[in-house]
């Protein structure tokens, strides 16, 4: 009896949690889980327009800007197979929101797979209707690190 009232407490609690984000959570980790989606299709038009023409990436291997992520991403010199999105948390401050994702990274560099423990830092703007990416850093981790909601 116990161990099934654990279980309800644990299921209620992320119930709660998910109708406690806001509109404007949800919808931004929903274009954060489609990001991941659409680089692992190589699908640039998409990531385009959800760049901003400013916006910046730093990785292990070096910093660069949209033009340059965009061709990495279409010439698949860095393929992002798969991120298994572990932990997200969401701060919205009026037309700013960070995102961080704990993931486990898959992806295709110079001929290998590689498996990559990350937290990955996103920063979006409200442009309009639309929100842009303004910053995308991923940071090496631990696969014992966890996320501060």
């Amino acid at each position: 009896m116990k161990k099934y009232l654990s279980i309800l407490t644990l299921l209620l609690l992320s119930v709660s949690y998910t109708f406690a984000q806001s509109a404007e959570e949800q919808e931004i980790k929903k274009l954060s889980m489609d990001k991941w989606q659409w680089m692992a299709d190589k699908d640039v038009a998409k990531l385009e327009n959800l760049f901003d023409d400013k916006a910046k990436f730093v990785h292990m291997s070096g910093s660069w800007k949209k033009d340059r992520e965009l061709e990495i991403i279409e010439s698949g010199s860095i393929w992002y197979k798969n991120a298994e999105v572990h932990d997200t948390a969401i701060e919205i401050s009026e037309n700013t929101a960070v995102v961080w994702n704990r993931i486990t990274l898959t992806a295709h560099v110079r001929g290998n797979d590689v498996v990559t423990e990350f937290t990955v830092t996103e920063v979006y703007q409200k442009q309009g209707e639309d929100w842009k990416m303004l910053v995308l850093t991923f940071s090496s981790v631990r696969d014992t690190h966890e996320i501060e909601h």
